[in-house]
C-alpha cells in the first residue's frame, strides 16, 4: 500500500472510532436545571417538537434537529471513556437563532466528539423561543448560569476538575457563550447552593457567533458583553462568506484584547454558516483540529 493509501486508511480508522465510540457512550439521563419552574415562566407553551420541516436543506447530506418550545430546561451529561478521561469538561450550546435548538448538529455530536478528547461534554437544553418583554438571551443566560453552577456542584460525582470548566457555543449559542463569559454575578435570586458556585466559564469557545456586535454602531460589541481582564480566554471561528457577518469575531477579538485577554481567532475565505462538526470541502470545517490543538496548548487536555 502506497503512503497516501495508509494515511486514508488511518483516518477512516480514526473515524470510525470515532463514530463507534459516540454510539457507545450514552449520555446521562437529562437532569432538570430548576427544581421547579425556572424564573419568570408564567406562559404555557405548545409542546416541545423538532419543529424542522421536510423541504429544510441538509447539513453535509444530513437532516438536522431543530428542537422548538424548550420551557424545561436541562442538562445532559455525556463521560468520557475512563481511559482518557481527563477532568475537563465543556458546556455546550446549541445555536438557532434563539427560536430554536439545533440540538444533534450543535449538541449531541459536539459532546461526542469532546469525548474522543477525554473532555466531558455536558449538553444544555436552554429555553427557546424568546420570551415576550424580556431580552433575548435573558433566560438562556439564567439557564446557563444555573448550569454551570450545577456542573461546579457536581464535580466530584462527575469526576470534573472545576477549575476546568468550558464553555462552547454555535451561533445564539456562540453568543450565548460570550454572555456567559462576560456577566458578573447571577442574572437571576439564588435557588440552592449550586448558585453559590461561580457561573463564569474558565474557557470559551464560539463558533460562528452571532450578536456579538452592532453593526448599526460600527459594530462596537453589544453592551450585555462587558469585557474585563478576567473573562477566559476565548477561541473564535468564523467564515468570511458568513451570512450572520465576520464583523462579529473581529469586533470581539479587538475587545478582547483591549481588555488583555488572552484569544486565538480564526478565519476562513469560504464555509457560510450553520455546518456544526460535519465536514465539507470548506477548510473551516476542520475548526474541531484547531480547538483541539488551542486546548492542548493550554494544558486543557491533561490528565490530573
Amino acid at each position: 500500500m502506497n503512503r497516501t493509501g495508509i494515511q486514508t486508511l488511518t483516518v477512516s480508522l480514526a473515524l470510525v472510532a470515532w463514530l463507534a465510540q459516540g454510539v457507545a457512550q450514552a449520555a446521562d439521563a437529562p437532569r432538570a436545571l430548576w427544581p421547579g419552574k425556572a424564573p419568570g415562566e408564567t406562559k404555557v407553551l405548545p409542546a416541545e417538537q423538532d419543529l424542522t420541516k421536510p423541504t429544510e436543506g441538509l447539513i453535509a447530506g444530513r437532516r438536522l434537529i431543530r428542537l422548538g418550545n424548550v420551557s424545561e430546561p436541562t442538562l445532559e451529561v455525556y463521560r468520557p471513556p475512563a481511559a482518557s478521561h481527563n477532568g475537563a469538561a465543556v458546556l455546550v450550546c446549541p445555536g438557532g437563532a434563539y427560536h430554536i435548538l439545533a440540538m444533534d448538529l450543535e449538541g449531541t455530536e459536539v459532546c461526542e466528539w469532546l469525548n474522543t478528547m477525554g473532555v466531558t461534554g455536558v449538553l444544555l437544553k436552554y429555553r427557546v423561543p424568546r420570551r415576550e418583554g424580556l431580552e433575548k438571551h435573558a433566560a438562556p443566560l439564567q439557564d446557563a448560569q444555573r448550569a454551570m453552577g450545577l456542573i461546579r456542584q457536581n464535580a466530584t460525582e462527575w469526576d470534573i476538575d472545576p477549575q476546568r470548566v468550558g464553555v462552547l457555543g454555535f451561533s445564539a449559542g456562540g453568543h450565548l457563550a460570550a454572555a456567559t463569559s462576560t456577566t458578573l454575578g447571577r442574572t437571576y435570586s439564588k435557588v440552592d447552593a449550586a448558585d453559590e458556585l461561580s457561573s463564569r466559564p474558565d474557557f470559551a469557545v464560539l463558533v460562528y457567533p452571532g450578536y456579538l456586535t452592532v453593526k448599526e454602531e460600527n459594530d462596537r460589541v453589544s453592551p450585555e458583553l462587558k469585557l474585563v481582564a478576567e473573562t477566559p480566554p476565548t477561541f473564535l471561528v468564523m467564515a468570511q462568506d458568513d451570512p450572520v457577518r465576520v464583523e462579529n469575531v473581529f469586533g470581539y477579538a479587538s475587545a478582547l484584547k483591549q481588555a488583555g485577554v488572552s484569544f486565538e481567532l480564526h478565519v476562513y475565505p469560504t464555509g457560510g454558516h450553520g455546518y456544526g462538526l460535519r465536514r465539507t470541502a470548506d477548510a473551516v470545517t476542520t475548526w474541531p483540529d484547531r480547538v483541539a490543538d488551542w486546548m492542548k496548548a493550554r494544558g486543557l487536555l491533561e490528565r490530573r
